[in-house]
């Protein structure tokens, strides 16, 4: 399949994305090894006997993408997808089951044909869209998911009005957890105006609660500015490039496949 940014290139034209599915409670252990094959051992089969252009698959649990070069292909694999789910009593996400132009060419395509931006889709976290690298060539921008970002700053402000009255040393090392868990998850490169707002929206909840308490209406923010340079990391990317990442080379010299 060659390395990751070969992949990128080949599937310029559609993407799908389905799941999670009806499992009801079936462990995530059984989940994965029952979709290993349901779906895995037979979309490899499909791929090898079916696909005329490059067919690219990501599945993380019971959500996934898969990546067509063609259009045709991808609602021919979805209908029959479909098909293949039902043979087992499963079903497909109404919501989160759709196809979404996207790759190098999506944007100059669309603009040909008088159509707006590629669409977007949300995986494992991010929001993954089209986007163009610093030296202007096409990449896929991931950035943090809006309604992920704000549901962590909803269970850091609830956190810390149970901690109203703890000492800052505590708060601010609770806080300092928080920040280097999220960025260590989301610090992918080009993300990192997300993880900047982030720890800010975190700083200005702190203050907040702070002046909450007896005398702490008397916090200015400057006096918060250093708690929050003591307590909180700054943001900065973790990850590097999946081309970088990927592009291993043996003893020998030659790159991994």
């Amino acid at each position: 399949m060659g390395t990751p940014r070969a992949c990128w290139r080949s599937v310029s034209a559609y993407k799908v994305k389905w799941g999670p599915f009806k499992v009801g409670s079936i462990s995530p252990l059984l989940s994965n090894v029952y979709l290993h094959y349901v779906f895995d051992l037979w979309v490899q089969r499909w791929r090898k006997k079916q696909a005329r252009g490059d067919v690219i698959v990501v599945r993380f649990a019971d959500d996934f993408v898969v990546g067509f070069e063609n259009r045709w292909e991808a609602e021919q694999f979805l209908a029959e997808l479909r098909e293949r789910l039902a043979k087992f009593g499963l079903g497909l996400h109404y919501d989160k089951t759709r196809i979404v132009e996207f790759g190098r060419y999506a944007e100059r395509n669309r603009r040909k044909r008088g159509e707006g931006k590629p669409g977007t889709f949300n995986f494992l976290g991010f929001t993954h869209s089209c986007g163009k690298a610093r030296k202007g060539w096409s990449t896929v921008l991931r950035q943090t998911m809006r309604q992920r970002w704000q549901a962590k700053l909803r269970a850091v402000n609830a956190e810390l009005r149970q901690r109203l009255h703890s000492p800052i040393p505590e708060q601010g090392a609770y806080l300092r957890s928080v920040i280097l868990g999220h960025t260590r998850y989301y610090g992918v490169p080009m993300n990192g105006p997300a993880l900047g707002a982030f720890r800010q929206a975190v700083g200005h909840l702190w203050w907040t609660v702070l002046r909450r308490r007896s005398q702490g209406k008397h916090l200015p923010w400057h006096r918060m500015t250093r708690l929050v340079a003591r307590w909180l990391p700054s943001a900065r990317i973790c990850h590097p490039y999946p081309l970088v990442r990927l592009g291993v080379l043996t003893r020998g010299g030659s790159r991994m496949r």
